[in-house]
């Protein structure tokens, strides 16, 4: 069956840098856009950045210039590199298959001020 796993998470101080992996199994992942999202409490889920099976990128307005998503097909995997964090990136992000209604788990994100 499809797993989406995700890593990486944890406690970082304003303006530090955290890299998330999520590694997928169950599926022909080079065929797959993938997404990231997040979740802060009390709000709605939200985008944050998505790749391509070719590669093609987009990304909120809110991160665009501080994370990087990347895929690495030989390794089913999909990574979200964060950088110059905020406290407002305090979330727990979730990786999905674009245009499916497969999530991971989540993996929380903190960052202290």
């Amino acid at each position: 069956q499809v797993q989406l796993v995700e890593s990486g998470g944890g406690l970082v101080q304003t303006g530090g840098s955290l890299r998330l992996s999520c590694a997928a199994s169950g599926i022909t992942f080079s065929f797959y856009a993938m997404g990231w999202y997040r979740q802060a409490p009390g709000k709605q889920r939200e985008f944050v950045a998505a790749i391509t099976s070719g590669g093609s990128t987009n990304y909120a307005d809110s991160v665009k210039g501080r994370f990087t998503i990347s895929r690495d097909n030989t390794k089913n995997t999909v990574y979200l590199q964060m950088n110059s964090l905020k406290p407002e990136d305090t979330a727990v992000y979730y990786c999905k298959i674009q245009l499916t209604s497969y999530w991971g788990q989540g993996t929380q994100v903190t960052v202290s001020s």
